[in-house]
């Protein structure tokens, strides 16, 4: 069995568990696309055959010309990281073994 997307105007909307022959058969209609739940970041992890970036999600992108499902941009000034598809902050986090939540007022990493 696979995950499937289902993607209407280049919006993810549903995201299922399927057989290709079921999805190739048009009984659930067109516009579904495969996904794998072990890819992030273009690294499938488990060793296996990345697909489309990342694992879909309800409300991602599909980028069909970088073949990429993109998630939902968190933060205005958060960038898309174009090997990864992933939006990332201006700012690393912190690697200190901390907990960080964004703080978009000031760009920064606030501890919590």
């Amino acid at each position: 069995m696979s995950h499937f997307a289902k993607v209407e105007n280049g919006i993810v909307t549903q995201v299922i568990v399927a057989e290709q022959d079921v999805i190739d058969s048009g009984l659930f209609g067109t516009g579904w696309v495969q996904t794998s739940y072990n890819t992030q970041g273009g690294v499938h992890l488990n060793g296996g055959t990345p697909y489309r970036k990342n694992y879909a999600g309800i409300g991602y992108s599909y980028d069909v010309s970088r073949d990429a499902f993109i998630p939902v941009k968190s933060y205005a000034s958060w960038v898309l990281n174009e090997a990864t598809c992933l939006w990332e902050p201006p700012t690393p986090y912190p690697n200190d073994g901390k907990n960080y939540d964004w703080d978009e007022a000031s760009l920064s990493w606030v501890e919590f």
